[in-house]
């Protein structure tokens, strides 16, 4: 069932991804209004987090939020799709780093750098980053079920030379890489919430104390990594814009979970910009009053 659902759906994902964008935003706005007006894919999720995080807008402003992150969810489904037949310099044309030198100034220093982003405004088209840069790139991210589908996640974000690593082997690769020399750019999005399971720190994410995920931190302090901050910016629509932040030179010397707790506080800031650009369908605050 699994190939066939892949088989069906490959041409379709293929056809898409070589229409010109103006086409491809029409369509969007199509399946915009299908997923929020009729379908309401998680729209009680939505509309729950909208309210825990932003309580100082009325329900009007947040109405005018939810319809946004709907469309723009929309968007980036679509971009994903069409980094599968995107070129190199139509791609560099829409996803444009600031400050790419101040990344670049790190390499230099010789240890492998921990990259931090959060779920906000186009997280999937970070991968454009490993064109222009020396180190080797890792993404982290979590399998898709469907093995096929996985495959194809997989080459998509690759494109551009990336190379994905699930969560669980995380650990492994980056221990191989770093007894074999090999320096490298680990890419952890870690703002959305893990599970209760081996929670080690909790902070307050908008205002809410929420478990953290620490594993870009950890493993920063075990491996000596530089760790640095990744903002993603919408330009406008189709158009992005990332800007580096350092975060630490020697991570070591920072009092555990206090660089989880700055990357938190960035993504928190860049929420309140422009809250229509987060991934609120994502039961963030799921484990809020646990602790």
């Amino acid at each position: 069932m699994n190939l066939l659902l892949f088989i069906i759906a490959y041409p379709l994902l293929l056809i898409i991804s070589i229409l010109p964008f103006r086409i491809l935003y029409i369509l969007s706005d199509i399946i915009c209004f299908f997923v929020y007006q009729v379908i309401g894919y998680r729209k009680k999720v939505v509309r729950s987090n909208l309210a825990l995080a932003l309580p100082h807008l009325s329900d009007e402003e947040r109405l005018i939020v939810e319809k946004k992150s709907y469309k723009h969810l929309c968007d980036m489904f679509l971009e994903m799709i069409k980094t599968m037949t995107i070129s190199k310099k139509e791609m560099d044309k829409r996803f444009s780093y600031k400050n790419l030198d101040e990344y670049k100034n790190l390499e230099k220093e010789g240890k492998s750098i921990a990259l931090m982003l959060a779920h906000y405004a186009s997280y999937e088209w970070v991968v454009s980053m490993n064109s222009k840069v020396s180190f080797k790139g890792y993404g982290i991210y979590k399998k898709v079920n469907n093995k096929y589908f996985d495959s194809l996640v997989r080459r998509i974000r690759s494109k551009f030379d990336a190379e994905l690593i699930s969560i669980d082997k995380t650990a492994e690769v980056i221990a191989s890489n770093y007894a074999n020399n090999i320096k490298s750019t680990y890419g952890f999005a870690s703002d959305q919430s893990p599970q209760l399971r081996g929670i080690n720190h909790w902070h307050k994410f908008m205002g809410i104390e929420v478990p953290v995920y620490v594993g870009g931190e950890l493993l920063s302090k075990k491996f000596d990594m530089n760790m640095m901050f990744l903002k993603v910016s919408k330009v406008k629509r189709g158009f992005y814009e990332a800007e580096f932040e350092l975060l630490s030179t020697d991570v070591k010397s920072v009092p555990n979970f206090e660089l989880m707790n700055t990357f938190l506080e960035k993504v928190e800031q860049q929420i309140l910009e422009a809250p229509e650009y987060y991934l609120w369908t994502h039961r963030r605050w799921k484990h809020m009053g646990k602790r």
